[in-house]
């Protein structure tokens, strides 16, 4: 029997930073202010931009779209008729939410994985071959599903109407990659007064530009000139080459995601919406605890929420329970990412690194011993033995196989001359990492001395950044990352 394949046909979605995307979003811009004043006819209108958005990848799966959001407003729907079976009436509809990310995301690695098996013991698999397609943000809407119906368990918010919901897990700009956004978050905008002199045009703009520079210029230039070859065929190239490979990767990642995120907070607030921080300087991090409070933020109070938390309440916070509660959590969240066991490892690792670090901080307070204070050579310390521990994890994360991830690493052991390490490459690379030391109101002040700006220089900012964009951006742009999630 063959074995079962995953498909992610991503050729076809709208991006971003594209013409086509460009023209979209200038009509949806003018029809949802121009329906604004209309409650019905706004949200109907914003709901068919989300399902035009996403039929834009493959028309078929604006059904599954459409069962999710049936699925979950009839959860929400029946938890107000049998109020007293609320709890099961929750857990029916999570369970079916996991069932139906868990039937396209899990399907493939579970037939290869039971294939293995059975040819290891000289057995046949019985379990039949399909060619699934993962489809674009599943994983996205299933988490905000999920969270709806239990901030709906916890009395955080009501069922919204239908139409409402539709429109909250329909929304496109964070429909394919987050942040992923609360309905007690969401909810409350759809029913704000319309404000057009209220929109920060200016902090829109920048987080536009500045998401699309990451993006097409800087993620795109690292994934050509090293990234993709070193993980494609790791025997050509030296130590040096391989650790600044590595380095490019972790940077990539993060200006490839954040650079989305930023795009997507931007073009929500032209439409009057906010939607929540997503990253915060996450390279200067001290420990990975604090790694995962400044990396993709809105994953993390979910993961905090709705996995550890209610973990802990059924096992336990005790010293060791908790260690290994992480270490769980983690593994799970590794394979939310993707089928395959180098994400599991990539969990695997961030979570021994959280079990670690409250080990030793339980282990200290039960002696008696006061945290020593992180400053001065013991704060670079931290940082640094953080970052190569994230930057060793993210190997696993992208190679394709845990032997392609071990081929990188032996490289390291291979000393020899990196002509791939040129001056351009590590100067983009400080850059992205010595951008992390910038203080956190920074984007603040340059949103206001943009604003301070008059529309003509602002419009010959934006007008230069394009070209810029354009003259060293790729012909082309690959997809986002974490559109494979």
């Amino acid at each position: 029997m063959g074995r079962a394949r995953r498909y992610s046909a991503l050729g076809g979605i709208v991006l971003f930073p594209t013409v086509t995307f460009a023209i979209f979003f200038m009509v949806v811009f003018a029809g949802a202010w121009i329906l604004r004043p209309h409650r019905v006819a706004w949200r109907a209108f914003l709901l068919a931009a989300g399902w035009v958005f996403y039929a834009w990848w493959d028309y078929r799966f604006v059904a599954l779209l459409a069962a999710s959001i049936t699925l979950n407003h009839l959860a929400a729907r029946a938890t107000l008729r049998w109020p007293a079976r609320q709890r099961l009436v929750v857990t029916l509809g999570i369970v079916a939410n996991l069932v139906l990310l868990g039937f396209f995301k899990y399907y493939g690695f579970f037939v290869e994985s039971l294939e293995r098996l059975a040819d290891s013991i000289g057995f046949t698999s019985p379990v039949p071959f399909l060619e699934v397609i993962l489809p674009v943000g599943i994983s996205f809407f299933t988490f905000e599903a999920i969270a709806y119906l239990v901030e709906i368990r916890r009395g955080v918010v009501t069922p919204l109407p239908l139409l409402d919901l539709a429109t909250y897990l329909s929304f496109f700009p964070k429909l394919t990659s987050g942040p992923i956004t609360r309905a007690s978050e969401f909810g409350p905008q759809l029913d704000a007064p319309a404000d057009e002199a209220g929109i920060e045009v200016s902090r829109a703009l920048w987080l536009v530009g500045r998401g699309l520079f990451k993006k097409v210029v800087i993620a795109s230039y690292l994934g050509e000139a090293l990234v993709d070859e070193l993980f494609a065929t790791p025997g050509q190239f030296s130590a040096g080459e391989a650790l600044v490979g590595i380095y490019a990767y972790t940077a990539q990642i993060y200006v490839d995601f954040s650079g989305y995120t930023d795009m997507a907070i931007g073009l929500a607030l032209l439409l009057g919406f906010r939607l929540p921080e997503n990253f915060r300087s996450p390279y200067i991090a001290t420990s990975v605890r604090d790694f995962w409070s400044r990396w993709h933020m809105t994953l993390t109070r979910w993961i905090r929420d709705f996995m550890f938390w209610p973990l802990a309440k059924r096992t336990g916070n005790r010293r060791y329970i908790a260690a290994v509660n992480m270490v769980l959590v983690m593994l799970l969240v590794g394979l939310w990412h993707g089928a395959g066991w180098t994400f599991i490892m990539w969990g695997g690792i961030h979570g021994v690194g959280l079990a670690v670090e409250r080990l030793s901080r339980e282990l200290r307070r039960a002696r008696g011993i006061r945290r020593p204070r992180r400053s001065g050579w013991r704060l670079w310390v931290n940082r640094l033995v953080t970052f190569h521990v994230v930057a060793l994890a993210w190997v696993f994360f992208r190679a394709h196989s845990l032997e392609a991830a071990f081929d990188v690493f032996a490289r390291l052991g291979n000393f020899g001359p990196a002509p791939a390490v040129t001056w351009v490459l590590v100067a983009v690379l400080v850059a992205v990492f010595g951008m992390q030391f910038l203080p956190d109101d920074w984007t603040d002040r340059a949103v206001a001395s943009f604003a301070r700006l008059r529309p003509a220089v602002q419009a010959a900012a934006l007008g230069v950044a394009l070209l810029v964009v354009d003259a060293f951006g790729p012909e082309g742009v690959p997809p986002f990352i974490y559109f494979r999630f």
